[in-house]
């Protein structure tokens, strides 16, 4: 089945909402005020997928300066600076029943493209070491541990250049 892809708007965030706390645990989940901040602060480098007319997935890429992700990041949104280098995944989700899919590789596919088109110098994230093979996999590499402590976990730092 196809999928499409388009810019987050507000009326997708009970859909968003429901992905993002089937996929994470309530201490690593966005809340639905911080989620509904990401849409009005960076709706280009914010993007859903779609399969069948109902959203699927997304992922949320605000630009930043850095080459790793702080934790700031999760608490404020703001807009996307046009100059700066780095697209930081805040969130990848998919529902649960097409996991499976390809649905995230498409999803960083996607973003991947934007971050060329709009010259950004790569695509940054923090994830958990089960997650580190998936990312490989997608053209990350990893940076090694992370200094990040949301949610109490311990992340890796992950990289892919454009």
């Amino acid at each position: 089945m196809s999928i499409t892809f388009q810019p987050a708007r507000p009326a997708d965030l009970p859909a968003i909402m429901a992905i993002e706390h089937a996929g994470f645990t309530p201490a690593e989940a966005a809340s639905q005020a911080s989620m509904a901040a990401r849409i009005a602060a960076y709706p280009e480098t914010f993007i859903t997928a779609h399969q069948a007319g109902r959203l699927v997935g997304y992922v949320v890429g605000p630009a930043i300066q850095r080459r790793h992700l702080t934790d700031d990041l999760f608490e404020i949104a703001q807009p996307n600076s046009k100059t700066a280098p780095y697209l930081a995944i805040l969130s990848l989700a998919v529902a649960p029943e097409v996991h499976g899919q390809g649905i995230g590789s498409a999803l960083l596919a996607a973003l991947s493209d934007l971050g060329k088109r709009q010259h950004r110098r790569g695509l940054t994230l923090t994830c958990l070491a089960k997650l580190v093979p998936f990312y490989t996999r997608n053209g990350f590499v990893s940076d090694g541990q992370s200094a990040s402590t949301h949610a109490g976990e311990v992340w890796f730092d992950m990289v892919k250049q454009l």
